[in-house]
């Protein structure tokens, strides 16, 4: 990695007081921002509405009225029975379906848009809504629709997509077993090739290998894509997928069960199930046979030839739905900042003096501290979303994995990438949302300002296509490869080997923390106390704090890995006691990743009062990355407590800059009013 220098938004004006607040000028707009000479910038709504659309902005306004035309179904889920609600969300999904919204990413010959960048930006819009509908839809067309696709050849497609994308034909994505959970490589459904019939037999050996959570499972799905470990003339094979049909006329087939998983924390709209398969018997061709193909006398052929690739290739491609759900659950982090925000600009609480009215929360400067920083965040996994989903679109527009010219380091770096920004964005909701509750006190638990339903619907975002912190091991596990390695083996004892055969002294110099000291100290002022004197509103002493954390972690991760294997000590043991070093290095670099991508946003936006606006947020999450994170950039030498203490107040003072554009920030998310509900809550004070 290198530091490379980006436009200056900031120089430093030495001071004489170490402790003083720090003088630094905007030069990109030509706007000072100390107080004595600051000019507060104007937001214009639709301006920046139209920048974070981007090149989708007709796609993401279809969604929008979609959304407002079926506003109903957020009061039909406190109103109607589970079962009733169950068929509202599915009705509500295909209605959308006949608009062509869910349909994006399919070919157009199937009836699909033929784009994935424009698929994505319509599922995460619809995040603003009910989000049983969005997680039926990416059952629907994501995870059953896209593993037909992705996994399938022309002969499924011709069968099936055109009635998935219309709807006519529901599907379920039978991956995760009750007894192996993120551990794919060990599921314990199996399907068996029976050569004389030409027929494979899918068997469910034991309640541990039962299909567990599926949605659409417990009463819509009619087929499923069924994930098991393909045995042929007594040989394994490994994972493979499967079309297995398991309702017909409405009824479960015979050899199937499936069982209603039963009330959960939320998204009830979704009929969640168990899935048993006793002996199903499907033909030779509802093998998915993109990578691996069985012949009628029974040959197993692949053009993979390495059993690890070809699995983890396999899952390669259907890397849409963790890109899919990072985005989501940034979105519904919008709707509650939205609701919350303009609450705290007309609710008002104690008077300031004797003399005035009660004060609205939001000039509080404690209120600014709790829903600003989140806001800037929340912008900064905005635009690094938009990083992840234009590489998603690039990748998957070109060669297929397997195919020539398919550029192999872009699928690589498209997998760390995803994972990290889904993790990212999906602990960023449940925090938020969590907030934004308490901010707005006991309106906040009311269920029709809707916090009811975000908390409980996105709480299990952290959890599925991915628990994020196994992903962050896959993060991390790139990072000390350099993506050199296959992202494979992700269980224990795939780490363990990992460790084993680690080449720490390669990761030590790749990283080379004092090489990035040195390049920094070429870059900023101050020397060999860059870091205590560089400007803190200079976007690169940000990036450089970050990526020397970063940098730092991992050459740290890999010296105790090495060590602990070069002292004998069993490899797995080894990983699992410096596992929270393993994480805390993944997400610093997922840190970095994010606050480039905001940096680099801004930085490319013509000057003016957009700019200004975006990058006092820009500096807000940036500052308040670091302070989070203070203890560690202290025990390391690279924060001295003065600096520490200018850092928090220069937070403060950016939230009181923040706050006057504050509404205007949030009012560009465009969350349609109809998906608010909060009529009572956002009018308080007119």
């Amino acid at each position: 990695m290198t530091t490379e220098q980006v436009p200056s938004r900031v120089e430093q004006v030495p001071t004489v007081e170490p402790e003083a607040p720090a003088v630094q000028r905007v030069e990109d707009a030509g706007v000072h921002a100390t107080d004595r000479g600051y000019r507060q910038p104007a937001v214009d709504v639709a301006a920046l509405r139209r920048l974070l659309d981007g090149r989708y902005h007709e796609v993401r306004d279809l969604v929008r009225a979609n959304l407002a035309e079926h506003a109903q179904v957020l009061l039909d889920e406190e109103q109607l029975s589970t079962a009733d609600f169950r068929e509202r969300v599915k009705d509500v999904v295909l209605k959308m379906a006949s608009t062509g919204q869910t349909g994006m990413g399919f070919p157009q010959e199937y009836g699909g848009g033929g784009d994935i960048g424009a698929s994505v930006a319509a599922f995460e819009t619809l995040a603003y809504g009910d989000l049983s509908v969005l997680v039926k839809v990416g059952v629907q067309f994501g995870l059953f629709g896209g593993a037909i696709l992705q996994l399938g050849t022309k002969t499924h497609h011709d069968a099936y997509l055109a009635d998935l994308v219309s709807g006519r034909t529901m599907g379920c994505f039978a991956m995760t077993e009750s007894g192996h959970g993120s551990n794919v490589q060990a599921l314990g459904t199996v399907a068996t090739y029976d050569v004389e019939a030409q027929e494979f037999v899918i068997t469910t050996p034991d309640d541990a290998s039962r299909k567990d959570y599926i949605g659409n499972a417990a009463a819509h799905a009619e087929l499923a894509v069924v994930f098991a470990q393909l045995e042929v003339a007594g040989e394994r094979h490994g994972v493979h997928a499967f079309v297995v049909p398991v309702r017909e006329g409405g009824h479960v087939r015979d050899g199937v069960r499936i069982e209603d998983c039963g009330p959960k924390m939320g998204l009830n709209g979704v009929d969640n199930g168990r899935i048993w398969f006793d002996g199903v018997r499907v033909p030779r061709t509802a093998l998915l046979n993109q990578f691996a193909e069985v012949t009628p006398e029974g040959r197993y052929l692949s053009p993979i030839d390495n059993p690890n690739k070809r699995f983890f290739t396999m899952l390669g491609t259907l890397v849409q739905g963790r890109v899919c759900v990072g985005g989501a659950g940034i979105n519904a982090a919008k709707v509650a900042l939205t609701i919350a925000t303009r609450y705290a600009d007309r609710r008002r609480q104690f008077e300031a003096s004797s003399s005035e009215e009660e004060q609205v929360l939001l000039d509080y400067g404690m209120h600014q501290r709790r829903l600003l920083p989140l806001l800037a965040r929340t912008y900064a996994l905005h635009f690094a979303q938009e990083v992840v989903a234009g590489q998603l679109h690039d990748v998957f527009s070109g060669p297929g994995p397997t195919e020539p010219g398919s550029d192999e380091h872009a699928r690589r770096t498209l997998e760390s990438r995803a994972a990290a920004t889904k993790a990212l964005g999906t602990w960023h909701a449940t925090r938020t949302i969590q907030e934004c509750r308490e901010a707005c006190g006991g309106a906040g638990y009311l269920s029709e300002n809707r916090f009811a339903a975000l908390k409980a619907d996105t709480d299990v975002f952290t959890t599925f296509e991915g628990d994020n912190h196994v992903l962050l091991q896959l993060v991390a596990k790139g990072l000390l490869t350099d993506y050199a390695g296959e992202f494979e083996d992700m269980d224990q004892l795939g780490m363990a080997r990992f460790v084993a055969g680690l080449a720490v002294e390669t990761v030590v110099e790749r990283t080379a923390v004092h090489k990035l000291v040195q390049s920094v100290r070429d870059l900023l002022p101050g020397g060999d106390t860059w870091d205590q004197e560089a400007g803190l509103l200079d976007p690169n002493y940000q990036l450089a704090m970050l990526r020397f954390r970063e940098e730092h972690m991992i050459g740290g991760v890999a010296r105790r890995l090495k060590r602990g294997v070069d002292q004998g000590l069993d490899a797995g043991a080894v990983f699992s006691r410096v596992q929270d070093h393993v994480i805390a290095a993944a997400r610093a670099h997922a840190e970095r990743l994010v606050l480039e991508a905001f940096v680099a946003r801004t930085a490319a936006l013509p000057d003016g009062d957009l700019k200004v606006a975006l990058n006092l947020l820009c500096d807000l999450h940036a500052l308040s990355t670091i302070e989070s994170d203070r203890a560690w950039f202290m025990e390391h030498g690279r924060l001295s407590s003065a600096r520490s203490k200018a850092i928090s107040r220069e937070i403060n003072d950016l939230c009181r800059k923040v706050r006057p554009l504050a509404v205007d920030l949030v009012d560009a998310f465009a969350v349609p009013d109809e998906m608010l509900r909060s009529r009572e809550l956002l009018t308080w004070g007119d």
